[in-house]
């Protein structure tokens, strides 16, 4: 039984920072992708950031363009962790998070392509 746990959420003010943080369990041998989406008020999902490793320990990161240069995603070791650091916050980055992982294309941002999600943490920006 795989479980992907957020934690981290919170509030903070414009220009802030925050991370969030995923843990894993029940996947023997931790992910090959792992990956971070959101969905802000009255939107879909969508991608924010993800990590490719495959076999290597070396991870290949993506980025939406909107969080790029601000966001930064880290994949832990073991591969059944990873990392969301959020600078210079802005109030159209409030939304829920969701940790995802275990991507079965190199659609590295595409919610269809993971098959295994968390329940979501709230970030709100103000």
């Amino acid at each position: 039984h795989v479980q992907l746990v957020e934690s981290g959420g919170g509030s903070v003010q414009a220009g802030g920072s925050l991370g969030l943080s995923c843990a894993g369990s029940g996947y023997i041998g931790g992910f090959g992708c792992m990956a971070w989406f959101r969905q802000l008020p009255g939107k879909q999902r969508e991608g924010v950031a993800a990590v490719y490793s495959g076999d290597s320990t070396l991870g290949t990161t993506y980025y939406a363009d909107s969080v790029k240069g601000r966001f930064y995603i880290y994949q832990g070791d073991p591969k059944s962790t990873t990392y969301l650091q959020m600078n210079s916050l802005r109030p159209e980055d409030t939304g829920m998070y969701y940790c995802a992982a275990e991507c079965s294309s190199n659609e590295y941002l595409a919610v269809r392509n993971y098959k295994y999600w968390g329940q979501g943490t709230q970030v709100t920006v103000s």
